[in-house]
């Protein structure tokens, strides 16, 4: 199923032409991220006007979070998808131990992604449109030189695992995306 023919899906990749009823434009696929992982206590770094926010001895950043004992480190969860080469992403947090969060740190510091060659992590995000009631077991990856490090959900753990082989349909984007407070779908229905 070629996504080209879809009128919704060229509605939602052409940004010259604005909905009737609002004058809102689309420009495609964007991901929905989170500023810290969901146990994080101490509020918003991004609302705080900060670039890290500390609270004692725990600090948050844009992709490091030291808890008391806990760490995490800002991720991507890609989901391709289906009739299209485009992907949806998630921006979570991955929860791991602390000896591999100094081995990414520190990879990182030196400019040297290969060194660091993954580990297990939790998913610490609860994601629209997805149900869970325990974190969820995940391989967190190394990203492509530059980029976040990527979380494969373990397989058979979740519907995820299965929706990151698999991929999602545009409908199950706009689900997620109406899940997550967006629901976009009835401005792609105008003429």
């Amino acid at each position: 199923m070629d996504l080209a023919s879809d009128p919704r899906w060229q509605r939602f990749n052409d940004a010259s032409r604005p909905c009737l009823c609002c004058g809102r434009v689309f420009s495609g696929v964007f991901d929905i991220g989170y500023d810290h992982p969901d146990p994080w206590p101490h509020g918003n770094r991004g609302a705080s006007g900060q670039d890290v926010l500390s609270v004692g001895t725990d600090t948050l950043s844009a992709d490091l979070c030291r808890w008391g004992e806990y760490r995490f480190i800002r991720c991507v969860l890609p989901i391709p998808i289906i009739g299209t080469d485009e992907r949806f992403a998630f921006g979570p947090w991955g929860s791991v131990n602390p000896a591999n969060f100094d081995r990414y740190v520190q990879a990182d510091l030196e400019g040297d992604s290969e060194r660091f060659e993954g580990c297990f992590a939790w998913l610490m995000n609860r994601l629209p449109g997805f149900e869970f009631d325990d974190w969820l077991p995940c391989n967190l990856l190394p990203g492509a030189a530059g980029q976040r490090p990527v979380l494969e959900v373990h397989d058979g753990a979740h519907e995820l695992a299965v929706l990151q082989e698999t991929g999602i349909t545009f409908d199950q984007l706009l689900d997620i995306y109406a899940a997550a407070g967006q629901d976009i779908r009835p401005h792609l229905l105008q003429s």
